[in-house]
């Protein structure tokens, strides 16, 4: 296994990622990983590993990287130290729909020109914020996204104008959302609307709660979930393996 700290041309600068490829010969489908709030750091190092480990080339962005550079976030306490709550919030805000639809193009040429990358189709999956710019890139590049998961993501079918609800029926690849239990960033209302959405634009999709708090799915987060963790693996590799090929 093969990862490395890349720099990739966006419309707005450079973008940091990590670029992690499988064991063996090659080339590979790639997929692009989308971080929660706390954004790129050894977890998602981690989580990129992992992903490789299932046979995709794992393309981990920096989120903020518009930012300059910042202070990394501990995430057992970003969210209880007020301070820390408040500089992590402002840096989400910064993180918009649009910039992301920007970048994800800017991605998807990288990726289209990487040998170890086999065809065009690429996978995506995001985790809290990033659910919803996993979703925005497949709406985008409907040709290109093959398949988008969002996990534990909040804000997918609000009142916000730049809402990914209001762009999903323009995917044509195969969706998974898993939202979490109580989760006030997307409650059961969201979720009905994202559904519908989908439905109206002929989007094949699955949508479930799992019974998990939100954030269950990284390991750094202080709700993370093993078992729940555990099933949203298997549901990227079902996915990825329906929808990609080398």
């Amino acid at each position: 296994m093969t990862k490395r700290e890349v720099a990739v041309p966006t419309p707005d600068g450079t973008c940091p990622a990590l670029v992690v490829t499988p064991d063996g010969a090659g080339p590979w489908p790639a997929v692009i990983m989308f971080p929660d709030a706390g954004d790129l750091r050894p977890t998602f190092h981690d989580m990129g590993q992992q992903l490789a480990d299932l046979g995709y080339v794992a393309f981990v962005p920096e989120l903020y990287y518009r930012l300059g550079p910042y202070e990394p976030f501990e995430m057992a306490t970003a969210f209880s130290d007020a301070d820390e709550r408040a500089r992590l919030m402002g840096m989400v805000a910064s993180v918009t729909k649009e910039n992301a639809a920007r970048d994800a193009g800017a991605f998807l040429d990288y990726l289209g020109a990487l040998p170890e990358v086999a065809g065009s189709k690429v996978g995506t999956t995001g985790y809290c914020m990033g659910g919803g710019l996993s979703l925005t890139a497949a709406a985008h590049y409907p040709d290109r996204v093959a398949a988008a998961a969002s996990f534990h993501g909040g804000r997918l079918a609000d009142d916000a104008p730049d809402s990914p609800h209001l762009v999903a029926g323009q995917i044509r690849g195969r969706v998974y959302v898993a939202g979490a239990e109580n989760d006030g960033s997307f409650p059961p209302e969201q979720a009905d609307r994202l559904a519908a959405a989908l439905t109206a634009g002929g989007v094949e999709h699955t949508i479930e709660t799992y019974p998990a708090l939100h954030g269950f799915a990284v390991p750094d987060n202080p709700t993370y979930d093993a078992d729940a963790a555990a099933r949203h693996w298997k549901e990227l590799e079902a996915l990825y393996g329906a929808t990609l090929s080398a």
